[in-house]
């Protein structure tokens, strides 16, 4: 199945959507330094079995939608501009969001301070987000502002794509393997003189000055009021975490499955469909698919 391309809010962020455009929509949401085709394994199998569309954004400064202008800072709740300026444009009113990692952090963020524009969450090996206790905020403040003082580097470049794919299994910041990782580094990959460049900003790599504490993080998951799916993976980021076991007591309706994977299972040629299995049986049970 073959994802069309899609420009939402006025040009600044692209998208790829599997599925008829009359149908119900998901809107996906990528982890960091991932883009939309993240879901491009996922995608065809949900679409098949629920009857649904599934619109996968790049974020900002991620895949193929734009930066931010000047030397501008990724914060986490910034996009959620994102995605509210994706419902809008899709006439979205309510709808269910599907997020990775990252993307599970935002999804949370909207669907507690917006509650009313989420049907429901369904989360891929990723819960709330991350965390600064009090008594180390000053020191995430001295990182964030020294690394936004320096200049920006430069984009990688690569005299392949295959080099590309490599390097991006040799420093991802989980454990992925080349196959799993080729949908998503094809879609960053600008060509160049001969050679190949990342699209991602670098912005991106730069730590945030300030995050959430812990207090915040629980208050905010408890005030999501929709149902929520929760797929940990055995070799990801949350699964045996006791930091992921009290996020997850926080939110009042939680449906929790541990899967067979790594931190990018959704994505896995061998364990996709199970996935999508899981999405689909919670679905069928009307549960929080």
């Amino acid at each position: 199945m073959t994802p069309r391309a899609l420009t939402l809010a006025g040009g600044r962020l692209a998208a790829l959507a599997w599925g008829e455009p009359g149908a119900p929509a998901w809107l996906a949401l990528h982890g960091w330094l991932d883009n939309a085709a993240s879901f491009s394994r996922l995608a065809p199998r949900l679409v098949a079995d629920l009857g649904i569309r599934l619109v996968a954004l790049d974020f900002a400064g991620h895949g193929h939608s734009r930066h931010l202008p000047g030397e501008g800072d990724y914060a986490i709740w910034d996009y959620c501009h994102d995605v509210l300026d994706a419902l809008d444009d899709l006439d979205l009113e309510r709808a269910p969001l599907l997020g990775h990692s990252m993307g599970a952090g935002v999804a949370c963020l909207v669907a507690a301070a917006f509650p009313e524009r989420v049907a429901r969450l369904t989360l891929i090996d990723g819960l709330g987000v991350l965390t600064t206790e009090a008594g180390q905020a000053a020191a995430q403040l001295r990182k964030g502002l020294r690394a936004h003082r320096r200049p920006p580097s430069r984009p990688p470049r690569y005299p392949d794509r295959e080099t590309a794919v490599a390097a991006r299994v040799a420093g991802g910041a989980t454990p992925i393997d080349p196959a799993t990782a080729r949908p998503m580094v094809e879609r960053n990959l600008i060509d160049d003189d001969g050679h190949v460049r990342l699209r991602t900003d670098p912005s991106l790599l730069r730590p945030s000055p300030v995050r959430f504490s812990p207090e915040q993080a629980r208050g905010l998951l408890g005030a999501i009021r929709c149902p929520v799916l929760c797929l940990e993976a055995e070799a990801g980021i949350l699964a045996g975490r006791a930091a992921a076991q009290d996020a997850g007591r926080a939110i009042g309706d939680m449906r929790r499955r541990v899967l067979p994977g790594g931190h990018h299972l959704h994505l896995e040629p061998d364990r996709a469909d199970r996935v999508a299995e899981a999405i689909c049986e919670e679905h069928e049970r009307g549960g929080a698919a």
